[in-house]
């Protein structure tokens, strides 16, 4: 058996030169997604990108973030409540420093990608080692780790390795990841509404009605930099009214992104009466669609239905360029599901360094992490 080294890297200039042809089935582990993070990660963010070898060959890439929460502006301004003021002081106080094996800025199984199959016992070390020597990388530093997050597995995966180096670590699931599979009888987006029962059905007619004011372009990289400070402000004003956060995007995130991956990231831009009320934005990755950030004005998302029809016009453009998948990620489960997203579990691993902690670290989770209720709804006939 071939010994299973790795190597980590904190430039993209030191990346070997096949580490794209490695990551060729992952977008978000290719080197112009990384060259984003380099040049526009959130302030309180530092990216290491991890090379996976055997015998001296490139076999794997994965990705590891650190995150400084004592530089955060703000954990999320929606709750005001007893948990959401312990909470901060939790993490202020006892996980100020934390530590991602994966990319905590999306959802989906994006921490590492093979060009060989390897089995779930060396990745599960390679794993656990990346992270040792990334806490020893910042010892040095006199930073001391606080959490060490493994972040998200698809629950085969998370079995799978909790047979092995994980099996001591806690899994914890939040919110599901909603995976919108397209079905390949939709060729356009009236076979799509057509699907849906009568009760959808009208509320997509609603929907729809109530933006016919609104023009939706999708924006060059000239009209986003011309754009910047209001695509931001649109953006921090969705970001900073969420439950939790443990970072927010650089104010160049989207040109940098735009810039580096072209034709392969989608910012479309919504207009009222020619002002920028809203946009969503996508990743083209292979046959899935990614979507990523967006941004609205309240206001107008309130009157016209805005955010309902993002998700609406984001599912017209797979079924029109022929994707299988949409994932739409976490948050807003419900109205998510009424589009025909489904639910699917996610699992991570959380291990605190301090021993004491750590062992109570299951129901200290469970009580700091919001709770989500909502309805699953079946919209089609």
């Amino acid at each position: 058996m071939n010994t299973t080294t790795f190597k980590i890297f904190s430039k993209i200039s030191e990346l070997p030169e096949n580490w794209d042809v490695v990551a060729v089935e992952n977008a978000f582990l290719q080197t112009p997604y990384l060259k984003v993070l380099e040049n526009s990660a959130p302030t309180n963010m530092q990216c290491f990108y991890i090379g996976i070898y055997q015998a001296n060959e490139l076999i794997g890439v994965a990705l590891a973030q650190y995150l400084n929460l004592l530089k955060l502006e703000s954990f999320g301004e929606r709750d005001k409540c007893l948990k959401t003021a312990v909470r901060n002081f939790v993490f202020k106080n006892f996980a100020g420093h934390v530590l991602f094996l994966g990319n905590n800025m999306i959802t989906g199984q994006n921490s590492y990608t093979f060009s060989k199959e390897l089995d779930t016992q060396t990745i599960s070390k390679v794993l656990k080692d990346c992270a040792d020597a990334l806490i020893v990388y910042f010892k040095k530093q006199n930073i001391n780790i606080h959490l060490v997050s493994f972040k998200d597995f698809y629950q085969y995966k998370a079995s799978e390795l909790k047979r092995y180096d994980f099996a001591s670590v806690y899994e914890f699931n939040t919110q599901p990841n909603m995976i919108f599979e397209l079905s390949d009888n939709w060729k356009t987006k009236e076979d799509y509404v057509a699907s849906f029962s009568k009760k959808y059905r009208d509320q997509y007619k609603r929907a729809h009605k109530k933006c016919e004011s609104i023009l939706l372009k999708e924006l060059s990289l000239t009209e986003i930099i011309a754009q910047e400070e209001h695509i931001y402000e649109l953006y921090h004003h969705v970001a900073k009214n969420a439950p939790f956060n443990t970072f927010f995007l650089a104010k160049n995130h989207f040109s940098s992104f735009k810039e580096q991956l072209k034709d392969q990231f989608v910012l479309a831009g919504y207009f009222l009466e020619d002002k920028l009320i809203g946009f969503h934005t996508l990743l083209l990755n292979g046959t899935v669609l990614e979507t990523y950030f967006l941004g609205y004005d309240s206001e107008v998302q309130k009157e016209k239905m805005l955010y309902l029809n993002m998700l609406y016009n984001m599912t017209e453009y797979g079924i029109k360029n022929k994707f299988k998948k949409i994932i739409f990620g976490r948050t807003a489960l419900e109205i998510k599901s009424s589009i025909g997203a489904e639910p699917v579990m996610m699992s991570g691993f959380i291990m605190h360094r301090n021993k004491l902690i750590n062992k109570y670290i299951g129901k200290i989770f469970t009580k700091l992490e919001p709770e989500t209720e909502w309805q699953q709804r079946h919209p089609f006939k």
